[in-house]
């Protein structure tokens, strides 16, 4: 239940940067909800993995290759699914803030 939510709730996140950025584009409604199951699989399988293998990186970075990873995750979606485009820069780091900040509400009220 608790991922069903987590799945909405990134959905609405990514529909709602596509409303307010025009640099990110959801053609139509439905893909909003393909890229927030993409990015829970990223959140619960993918992240724990990377920041594992990459913890030798991170702390030589003092925490600034988890930022990059964040963007990353992030734009990755855009590559592989059709209806969401992502075109500059600024708009994949704001991106990755408010879903950053979302997953990590989410985190708090779950727990």
């Amino acid at each position: 239940m608790k991922t069903i939510f987590q799945w909405i709730l990134l959905s609405a996140v990514v529909y709602g940067l596509a409303f307010f950025l025009p640099d990110i584009s959801v053609d139509p409604w439905w893909v909003a909800l393909i890229v927030g199951a993409i990015l829970v699989f990223i959140d619960i399988i993918v992240r724990p993995v990377i920041s594992i293998l990459t913890l030798p990186l991170t702390i030589i970075t003092f925490g600034l290759f988890s930022i990059l990873l964040n963007f990353f995750f992030f734009w990755f979606p855009s590559t592989i699914i059709n209806g969401f485009d992502i075109t500059t820069l600024k708009a994949v780091i704001i991106g990755a803030i408010v879903v950053a900040i979302a997953n990590w509400i989410f985190d708090k009220v779950k727990g």
